[in-house]
């Protein structure tokens, strides 16, 4: 694992260590204080990660709205 701070990761490198969290949490195969502490990391980057999508769909709406388009969520047709 990267010994990056987490708010200076970007998405796919938040990602890679969060999957990296989750496979050791997974296999069980570390102490309880370590699996507590991988824990703690994997919810720091699950909340940089959601940042980072909030602020990308943000930029989408302004960009949309820019271009007279319609802002916000579009139904998916046939549901």
């Amino acid at each position: 694992m990267t010994d990056k701070a987490v708010s200076e990761m970007s998405f796919e490198e938040a990602m890679a260590a969060l999957e990296q969290v989750v496979t050791q949490l997974e296999r069980g195969e570390v102490a309880l204080e370590q699996s507590i502490a991988l824990y703690e990391k994997g919810a720091a980057l699950k909340a940089h990660c959601a940042a980072k999508l909030k602020a990308a769909e943000e930029k989408v709406e302004l960009i949309r709205a820019a271009e007279g388009r319609a802002v916000g969520t579009t139904p998916v047709e046939g549901l």
